[in-house]
């Protein structure tokens, strides 16, 4: 597997479908460097079109899943677009910032599903993260805010546009404004997250343990699941109905279906070709 500076990929055994990629820079808390987007989006491709991983778990080494983007980034992202000529200034930061996006969105246009497993911080940029995730679940410890706010910036890499249709907008904007810390147990409530473990040692068995279960269905099913869902997610329930007709008149009839449909009545497990 590929190395990289801010980001590790391993597997918990050679034949274990589920690839677990982690943020790691656990000596400065995961934060997200400028280094970090281009590294993201690279890998996150690669797992994409790697046959061997179904489903990715995505982690943060050390203490914390991610303490947001690191404001040494951001002073050199700043200096990096300055140009005597305002406009051109402005056009630079806006592809700048157009970059920083594509890495986070990265997460959905990734075929695989990608489970988020939050323990200590995660802040600003790790929420941008953590909403772009199909599936998120934390540790009791674990703590989040959406901080942007208090560092003078309006968040812009996703958590406004993708933070209300988890929670619903008017706890979103509650907690876009104020930047308040909230608990593993209050996100549980939110609905940010779908399950709360007692301790990351158990977190980590029991993601680990669904996203088995995932990597074990039908890839055909589970990737056209995720892309229906978030293409939906834009759509009325009408439209959303016409592009799943579209999809399973071309993915329906698979060889996934003939031998999900043996398995069922000879009592079996499936076996499926990877993607």
């Amino acid at each position: 597997m590929e190395i990289y500076k801010t980001l590790e990929i391993t597997q918990n055994s050679p034949t274990s479908r589920v690839l677990n990629l982690h943020l790691n820079r656990p000596s400065l808390r995961n934060a997200l460097s400028l280094d970090f987007f281009t590294e993201f989006l690279k890998a996150l491709t690669s797992l994409d079109q790697n046959p061997d991983a179904a489903v990715i778990i995505l982690s943060g080494n050390g203490d914390h899943f991610c303490a947001g983007i690191d404001l040494k980034a951001l002073t050199s992202m700043s200096a990096a677009v300055q140009s005597t000529d305002r406009g051109r200034t402005a056009e630079r930061l806006r592809r700048q910032i157009k970059f920083l996006q594509d890495a986070i969105t990265a997460i959905e246009r990734c075929r695989k599903p990608v489970i988020a497993a939050v323990h200590g911080a995660c802040i600003g940029g790790g929420i941008d993260i953590i909403t772009a995730c199909d599936v998120r679940y934390c540790t009791e410890s674990a703590f989040f805010s959406v901080k942007e706010v208090d560092l003078g910036i309006t968040a812009d890499l996703g958590t406004l546009q993708r933070l209300p249709s988890i929670v619903g907008y008017g706890k979103a904007v509650e907690l876009a404004l104020s930047a308040r810390r909230f608990s593993g147990s209050e996100a549980k409530e939110l609905g940010l997250v779908s399950r709360v473990f007692g301790s990351k040692d158990a977190m980590d068995e029991g993601v680990q343990a669904i996203a088995e279960e995932i990597a074990a269905k039908s890839p055909l099913a589970v990737t056209g699941t995720k892309a229906v869902l978030l293409r939906s997610r834009d759509l009325t329930v009408d439209q959303g109905l016409d592009y799943i007709a579209t999809w399973n008149s071309g993915m329906l009839l698979s060889d996934d279906l003939v031998e999900a449909t043996a398995a069922q009545s000879q009592k079996r497990a499936p076996s499926f070709s990877k993607l």
